[in-house]
């Protein structure tokens, strides 16, 4: 399941830095939060992958 994830957020990050490269040629600042948003929802999917892995494995171990 880790590499479909990875896949997704190597394309969010490379969606992310297209997006600021477009913001910083034109100058527009909205372009340049929305590279920064991709780019955090990458960052959160990977944080969230791994809280749930941790999770998921200790109430596996528990039960």
């Amino acid at each position: 399941m880790l590499i479909p994830i990875l896949v997704f957020d190597v394309a969010l990050v490379a969606w992310s830095l297209h997006l600021m490269e477009r913001a910083y040629e034109s100058k527009e600042f909205s372009l340049m939060l929305a590279g920064l948003l991709v780019a955090l929802a990458a960052a959160a999917t990977m944080v969230v992958y791994f809280l749930m892995g941790h999770c998921m494995s200790y109430l596996l171990h528990v039960s």
